[in-house]
């Protein structure tokens, strides 16, 4: 048996290979654990990966609402880039619904806080919550 946690945390592509060995050895229940733990780790991965542009989405909507006199174009493009990145995560993995969105909505929210207010400064921000469409559908512009 091999030891599939290490090898997921290291590579998946290494643990696909030693997937493969398995099968080519007839040993399929190994396989199995093998493709079981590959599929967990992977979903893992997208999981982090959406939370973390949400985190990122959302910090700049948060600095948007408390220093409108700081707007900049690099918080529209900020915005606009964390938003594609989240949809093209969504596409290439169905798995990551807007209901898996949704579960991590209140960790996302409390890390953008925490991240605007170290870019803040320290100033702390009364931002309680912030509302799906803030976050994917409201526009934000500098145009007047």
């Amino acid at each position: 048996m091999k030891n599939w946690p290490e090898l997921v945390f290291n590579s998946h592509y290494l643990t696909a290979v030693e997937v493969k060995k398995s099968l080519e050895a007839g040993d399929v229940m190994d396989a199995e654990e093998g493709v079981e733990q590959l599929i967990e780790a992977m979903a893992r991965a997208d999981r982090r990966a959406v939370k973390s542009q949400l985190v990122r989405l959302m910090m700049h909507i948060i600095k948007w609402h408390v220093q409108p006199e700081r707007r900049s174009i690099s918080w529209v493009k900020s915005i606009h880039n964390a938003r594609i990145e989240i949809a093209d995560i969504q596409e290439e993995s169905p798995s990551i619904s807007n209901e898996i969105i949704s579960s991590l909505w209140d960790r996302a929210f409390d890390l953008a806080i925490s991240e605007a207010e170290d870019e803040m400064g320290g100033q702390k921000i009364s931002v309680k919550s912030l509302s799906w469409n803030e976050v994917f559908n409201d526009e934000y512009t500098l145009e007047a």
